[in-house]
């Protein structure tokens, strides 16, 4: 069974989640930056989910965790919860 770890920040706009992503891109740091501004319990730890398997997030989340390349910023990604910024740390 295949599994990842990711790390993502949550947000309720997909204009505040473009700021981050530029902030990003400037280099400043993922962990910092979940902390500051997600919104998901996750932040406090730097946005990080931990290690999963397919099918425990939402599909939105599961295809860009299981699907796109690693260790790049994803998004904004709409779900139900707003929008993320997802980084795959590494998945098997």
């Amino acid at each position: 069974m295949a599994k990842a770890c990711a790390v993502h920040i949550l947000v309720k706009t997909k204009s505040e989640a473009d700021k981050i992503k530029q902030k990003l891109a400037k280099g400043e740091s993922f962990s910092a930056l979940a902390k500051k501004y997600s919104t998901c319990p996750s932040g406090k730890k730097g946005g990080d989910l931990g290690e999963f398997k397919p099918g425990q997030m939402v599909k939105a989340f599961d295809n860009v965790v299981f699907k796109k390349a690693i260790l790049e910023v994803h998004g904004p990604i709409q779900t139900q919860f707003g929008y993320h910024l997802i980084k795959t740390l590494y998945r098997n």
